[in-house]
């Protein structure tokens, strides 16, 4: 579990990400590169801690693999009444 502010702030940004590529086309191994990208970057910036930063890959890949993260919410159709 994250407990940090700032961690949990680019987890959110993270995953946010994620959903919205998903649904706009991009599959698993485009997520993880993207990820990978992500992660590299906050390593090089040093932006977040070493042991931080291997956390918040923990559990943006705890994400990415559960499938009801990504699963399309259906529309709610409502019964056509006929009214006489």
């Amino acid at each position: 579990m994250l407990q940090d502010a700032p961690t949990i702030r680019h987890y959110q940004k993270l995953t946010d990400s994620l959903v919205e590529m998903w649904n706009r086309g991009y599959r698993y191994d485009d997520l993880r590169m993207y990820i990978d990208g992500y992660l590299a970057a906050l390593r090089h910036s040093s932006v977040l801690e070493p042991h931080l930063v291997h956390r918040l890959e923990e559990e943006t890949f705890r994400y990415l693999n559960d499938p009801s993260n990504f699963e399309m919410a259906m529309p709610m159709v409502q019964p056509e009444v006929d009214y006489y």
